[in-house]
């Protein structure tokens, strides 16, 4: 039954409606007015303590028997018009809960009940929404299944850019209409995408179904990227060998054996390697690196074998919880038709490749390695030197300071036998270092000097070096500074 409220006299009148007229859109005011006296029963008028006089515009509303003006179509009514009193402080028609609802984000929040629910029973139901919410997910990834088969068969690449951009918005707007924050749903589903992405390189969607298994023999096997290379190819179908000092296959043997031969050991020792086991390759087979340096190298490589040669450099580090989106390095060597099987199984695992040749790779890893690192020591040392223990800083941290942190501790967790080659073995290190030197000292003099002109002047300069970036850089950081200052308080 519903309940059509219309004006006759002072009091409201019950009558039969069309479910249908419930949803109409509406427009007026709404005006509160004091039943005449004796003029209604108790059984004849509402049970609430206000009754509500309607405008003719919004005379023919149907209400729902039952419902109160937090209904949609009678609070949308009533939002325009703010003229409802009894929808503030009071109960309203059908005895619900009564003030009027604040808008956050596309949802009304309306008032708690006088009497909560216990913090354990909503828990729990949040508990079983979540449950419901994993057992969706898991549906999604069988269907993923699906879509990874269909890719292999046809040969199509794991990552669809506009696929995704068009989820995300889609997304976006669904979470908007449902009353929830888009952003942090954004962040939801890109998640999600990537562990889809991922899940299908493993099933090597994105490699051709014809792709010839390999016998893939990693030399330095027992090491951090050696392992993380090892599940690379061996999930692309190839067959993997691992060789190193404390294995019972001598890398010897496995050099002498694979169709391809990786060397995967540290950079002070990668040119002694290659010329131990380069002649061992077999004529018909690769040989390939991945060390950071990469001009010599490839020299070695070249000069040790008549097998193809290609060197690598992968820009990620064993600890990355996914492929999807690394960037690797290509320095062709010799061995175009290796060079095409190697583009085609990076690509297929969802790896960026850049192709260049070994000098412009070893200039470029000067910025992007050696001062990099550089000046993430230089920053570890001063702070470690500044006689102010890391707790006390830490009470007066900002978001970027932390930042910083997190990135220093990271820097100095790890081998210095790793970063040392890295930057000393570069052939531009000294460029680099000496332009740290010079910056330093120009940023020295200016706040010694209090020079404001010039201070702005270096703003001036470097802002116009980021150029456009700039505007990537700002929402790119925002976002992490926003999950790290998440993730911290936790």
């Amino acid at each position: 039954m519903y309940e059509k409220l219309s004006r006759v006299g002072s009091v409201r009148v019950d009558t039969i409606s069309s479910p249908a007229r419930s949803s109409q859109k509406v427009s007026g005011a709404l005006t509160r007015v004091k039943p005449a006296a004796n003029t209604a029963s108790k059984t004849a008028a509402p049970r609430n303590r206000c009754v509500p006089e309607l405008d003719p515009a919004v005379a023919a509303l149907a209400v729902p028997a039952g419902a109160s003006c937090m209904e949609p179509a009678v609070y949308n009514a009533c939002d325009r018009s703010a003229a409802l009193p009894c929808c503030r402080r009071r109960r309203c028609t059908a005895g619900a809960l009564g003030s009027r609802p604040q808008m956050r984000y596309g949802r009304r929040v309306t008032e708690p009940k006088d009497t909560p629910t216990p913090l354990p029973e909503l828990r729990a139901q949040i508990d079983a929404v979540d449950r419901e919410v994993l057992q969706l997910l898991a549906k999604r990834m069988r269907i993923v299944t699906e879509v990874a088969r269909f890719k292999r068969s046809e040969g199509v690449g794991i990552r669809d850019y506009t696929r995704e951009r068009q989820v995300l918005e889609a997304r976006k707007q669904l979470a908007e209409q449902l009353g929830l924050d888009p952003a942090p749903i954004e962040s939801v589903y890109r998640q999600i995408m990537l562990a889809s992405r991922d899940y299908q390189a493993a099933l090597s969607a994105g490699s051709v179904a014809t792709l010839e298994p390999k016998q893939i023999a990693i030399i330095g096997g027992s090491g951090g990227m050696g392992g993380l290379l090892a599940r690379l190819f061996t999930d692309l179908g190839h067959q993997v060998a691992l060789a190193d000092l404390n294995t019972t296959l001598r890398p010897e043997q496995a050099a002498a054996s694979a169709d391809v031969v990786v060397i995967s050991v540290p950079i002070r020792s990668t040119g002694e390697v290659i010329a131990k086991l380069g002649p061992l390759v077999r004529p018909e087979a690769l040989l390939m690196d991945i060390t950071s340096i990469k001009s010599a190298p490839l020299a070695q490589m070249l000069q040790s074998t008549s097998a193809s040669v290609i060197g690598t450099h992968p820009m990620f580090g064993p600890g990355v919880h996914s492929l999807q989106g690394q960037r690797v390095v290509v320095c062709k060597g010799r061995g175009d038709a290796w060079h095409a099987w190697l583009l085609e199984n990076l690509h297929a695992r969802g790896l960026v490749v850049t192709e260049v040749s070994a000098a412009h790779h070893d200039r470029a890893m000067a910025l992007v390695q050696v001062l990099n690192h550089f000046q993430t020591q230089v920053f570890g040392l001063a702070l470690a030197r500044a006689g102010l223990p890391l707790a006390e800083s830490r009470r007066f941290t900002s978001p970027a300071y932390l930042m910083e942190l997190y990135v220093a501790a990271r820097h100095f967790a790890q081998s210095s036998e790793l970063y040392g080659p890295i930057e000393m073995l570069n052939p531009q290190t000294s460029q680099v270092v000496e332009g740290f030197r010079s910056a330093a000292a120009e940023l020295a003099e200016i706040l010694a000097t209090r020079d404001q002109a010039r201070f702005d002047a270096v703003f001036a300069e470097v802002r116009a070096f980021f150029g456009d970036f700039t505007a990537e850089a700002m929402e790119q950081s925002s976002f992490l500074i926003d999950r790290l200052v998440e993730r911290s308080m936790g």
